[in-house]
């Protein structure tokens, strides 16, 4: 069991590459990309549940670690761990991956092996991101996590692919280019990419103020983009209007979330107290105004785009409150979001896929006709919008009360309106696509309600939803391990000064 610690996370990341490379070479027909597609995304499931299954959650640092001498001038270490923070994100990505296959399964008609080929190098970037402790090995998967997104967009979009996949990679990529001078700049004070030595380095005065300033701004807007944070969140309607279900469940928010807590907080913790009163601020408006949009929505797309927008600032509000309470329950929210945008998403699929439109107002009284739809549909809503006993209760639950107790009791009140009209945007949506009058398209269309496959991973979807709402710790147990006042090898005294540790939630700031 030693050896498979040491290896894990190498096969989590090449399982899906061979996938992606055998699916590519397959044949076209019989649907046989789309079971080699499925085969390989569960295969690689089953392997993160090895992570959890084997987790010390009693030790802090990172765990299944191997770091090796890659490239020695510039060296470049393949230097990989995951702990609490990054731990269940990659058991997420391993989750989503079939549930994308299945969402996939009948909407992808032409060019098969291309998207699932696609779908899994997006799903081997994705790992990489999450386990990468050596920044230009993180830095070469965050910028080969943009390139199937495109392709895909441009390929599949529903209307006008290419363009919303033009705006996706320019706002993605540009500030990509400041990133890796960062990085580069970093490197040549301390000749290293590693991202523990480098957290040394800061927090022993290696670099001057002005530089760490600038650096970490860099480091903030490109992870700020992928979000995305008000105001740039330009890209998200039109690519949430554009991209394949299975896509839309993975564009926004956990990469980009990720990186502001890990490289972000994690690398510039003083920088990030500097800047935390002005991405307090935006997080709160991008709460309200993307509630505000999605309350006014006629496509059901571009609401969902909106709501993303609300949910993932609150996140980020939650991570520049600089709280541990607000740091856990970001973190659990990051999956709270993704299981409940998965199941919502899959579910608008199969709408979209029977009735060719996704126009609010062309639907109304579908819960006659698809029972089963309106149900796993409406728990999903309700785990959204936070109800108690539900997964999205806990996440919001956390975060309020640590923004209210830690941070400004005004923008935990700003905040839990955004929650509020949360609730009417999402209880609207559920009223118009399955109850009142039965609509003129829904009594001329025959009703298909989902099937085996897709209740196959909407039922156990359903079922998480209700035990990270009963059972937080479960994932809160490991996740504390790895949220914490950045600290690196012997400097603790060093980084104390930055961050006072407070284990009630107080203002870490």
């Amino acid at each position: 069991m030693n050896a498979m610690n040491g290896s894990i996370l190498t096969l989590i990341l090449l399982v899906p590459l061979a996938g992606a490379i055998l699916t590519a070479l397959a044949p076209d027909r019989l649907k046989l990309p789309n079971w080699i597609a499925l085969l390989t995304t569960l295969v690689t499931f089953l392997l993160t549940l090895h992570l959890p299954a084997h987790f010390q959650t009693g030790q802090s640092g990172f765990q299944f670690e191997v770091n090796r001498l890659w490239i020695e001038n510039p060296a470049i270490n393949y230097h990989v761990g995951v702990d609490g923070l990054s731990m269940w994100l990659v058991v997420l990505t391993g989750l989503l991956a079939p549930v994308g296959v299945v969402a996939s399964w009948n909407a992808i008609k032409n060019r098969s092996q291309v998207f699932y080929a696609l779908f899994l190098l997006q799903q081997t970037a994705m790992f990489g991101v999450f386990i990468s402790l050596d920044l230009m090995v993180y830095y070469g998967f965050w910028e080969l996590s943009l390139v199937p997104m495109v392709i895909l967009i441009a390929m599949y979009g529903r209307k006008d692919g290419p363009k919303a996949a033009l705006k996706f990679f320019l706002f993605t990529f540009i500030p990509s280019a400041p990133l890796l001078v960062a990085l580069l700049w970093l490197y040549a004070r301390t000749g290293s990419f590693d991202f523990t030595a480098l957290q040394n380095a800061i927090a022993h005065g290696w670099f001057p103020a002005a530089g760490l300033y600038w650096a970490s701004l860099a480091f903030l807007v490109a992870f700020a983009v992928k979000v995305p944070v008000f105001p740039l969140h330009g890209w998200l309607a039109d690519s949430f209007s554009e991209a394949p279900v299975a896509l839309a469940m993975i564009i926004a928010g956990k990469l980009g979330l990720y990186s502001m807590l890990r490289f972000h907080v994690g690398l510039f913790p003083e920088q990030a107290r500097m800047l935390a009163p002005l991405l307090i601020a935006l997080a709160v408006i991008g709460i309200l105004y993307g509630a505000c949009l999605a309350l006014v929505q006629r496509d059901f797309w571009r609401l969902m785009a909106f709501a993303a927008l609300s949910h993932l600032s609150l996140i980020t509000l939650a991570i520049y409150g600089l709280t541990l309470t607000g740091w856990q329950g970001a973190v659990y929210q990051i999956l709270n979001h993704s299981v409940v945008d998965a199941a919502l998403f899959l579910l608008l699929g199969v709408l979209y896929d029977q009735y060719a439109t996704s126009q609010i107002n062309a639907y109304g009284g579908l819960a006659t006709k698809l029972p089963r739809t309106a149900t796993l549909f409406v728990v999903a809503s309700l785990a959204m919008i936070g109800l108690p006993m539900l997964n999205g209760f806990v996440g919001e639950f956390l975060i309020l009360s640590s923004t209210f107790t830690g941070v400004s009791r005004g923008w935990a009140i700003a905040a839990a309106l955004g929650v509020i009209l949360g609730a009417a945007y999402m209880l609207w949506l559920v009223q118009r696509l399955f109850y009142g009058q039965t609509s003129e398209m829904a009594q001329a269309k025959p009703a298909l309600d989902v099937r085996f496959g897709q209740q196959a991973v909407l039922w156990p979807l359903t079922l998480l939803m209700l035990v990270m709402g009963l059972a937080p710790s479960l994932w809160l147990a490991a996740i504390q391990t790895g949220v914490h006042p950045p600290r690196a090898g012997g400097v603790a005294a060093a980084t104390q000064s930055v961050l006072p540790i407070s284990l009630h939630g107080e203002d870490l700031r």
